[in-house]
């Protein structure tokens, strides 16, 4: 093992690096772990020629015991495990798939803002004893109740309430905008056919089907839906040893924002399977394979979730259950879908 010392990170010193390890005439390989500067180097590495891994985190091996942590000791570490293949690099995305990947991220975190914005509005409201008892919260109705709402003593008490409001309005421009852009990024997205495929599901969205893609990538990596269900952490934990076999919650690991839009979707089984305009309309033009696999899966979903209901399982424990099978269809769709060259 030796240690180089610490490399600036600009593709100057990079390419300095690399021509210094090639001097012996043997071809280095690299890896690192994913953290917030993105994929620039491995571009940069891949596009010089050299094999160049990225590697998440949360799958690299540690002591248990080992309390001491610095740069250098992480390199080593880093050397010797890629050294003795006990590393597993994650998927790159290209640079197209990174930009839609970075605008559906900016319409997440948007609707997380709206959601704390409502929240503030509420925690307002009950402060000052007001509450809505009219039926549910943010339809039509209750907005305008909002809007007529004017029992504050005090004029700053209803201009603080005014802009709570405000502040809402203006998140749900900026969602709307978002979400116009998304379908227009979509049209000439090279994975736009799989897009329009897996609309084909029930409770799939445009937003849900490009989330799901952007977030996984190519979906026909994995050799089969099994592996996709694992890497969304749809998949139970387990810690078994000899006769007893013991699961526990799911795992949650992989991609957190991709495993909560098949749950968001997973809701809409709870109702019997019915093919309305709406899903007609988005899916009249897809081969009839693709139909086929989408009513097979809706017919299936909604009977388990009326089954897992009727049997006492708690709610999220049924969506979950839901979210994992329709993974499966995802996979299927995806596989069955031709990409442009």
């Amino acid at each position: 093992m030796r240690f180089y010392g610490t490399i600036a990170h600009s593709a100057d010193a990079v390419l300095r690096l690399t021509k210094r390890l090639s001097e012996t005439g043997k071809v280095p390989a690299f890896c690192y772990e994913a953290g917030p500067c993105g994929y620039g180097l491995h571009r940069l590495l891949t596009k010089l020629g050299f094999e160049c891994a990225v590697v998440s985190p949360a799958m690299i091996p540690r002591k248990a015991g080992d309390r001491v942590k610095t740069d250098r000791r992480d390199a080593e570490m880093l050397a010797r495990l890629w050294r003795a293949g006990e590393l597993t690099p994650i998927w790159t995305p290209d640079e197209e798939q990174e930009a839609m990947r970075d605008l559906i991220r900016t319409r997440e975190q948007a609707m997380d803002a709206l959601k704390a914005a409502k929240q503030h509005l509420q925690s307002f409201l009950l402060l000052h004893g007001l509450s809505y008892r009219n039926g549910i919260y943010w339809t039509k109705r209750h907005r305008r109740w909002l809007a007529e709402l004017r029992r504050f003593p005090y004029s700053h008490q209803q201009l603080a309430f005014e802009e709570l409001k405000r502040a809402i309005d203006q998140i749900e421009v900026r969602v709307a905008i978002l979400d116009k852009a998304i379908e227009e990024a979509v049209a000439t997205w090279r994975f736009a056919p799989v897009v329009d495929a897996l609309r084909a599901l029930r409770g799939v969205n445009t937003t849900i089907a490009a989330t799901v893609v952007a977030e996984i990538g190519d979906i026909t990596r994995f050799e089969n839906p099994r592996q996709l269900m694992a890497w969304l952490g749809l998949v139970p934990s387990e810690h078994s040893s000899g006769s007893t076999t013991r699961r526990g919650r799911l795992t949650r690991t992989g991609n957190a924002l991709a495993r909560t839009m098949l749950v968001e979707a997973s809701w809409s089984y709870r109702h019997p399977p019915k093919e309305g305009q709406p899903y007609l309309r988005r899916s009249a033009h897809l081969p009839q394979p693709i139909r086929d696999i989408g009513w097979k899966a809706q017919s299936r979903l909604c009977k388990r979730f009326r089954h897992l209901s009727r049997a006492g399982k708690p709610q999220p424990r049924v969506l979950a259950a839901i979210a994992r099978e329709l993974s499966g269809s995802i996979w299927d769709i995806a596989r069955k879908t031709p990409l442009p060259a």
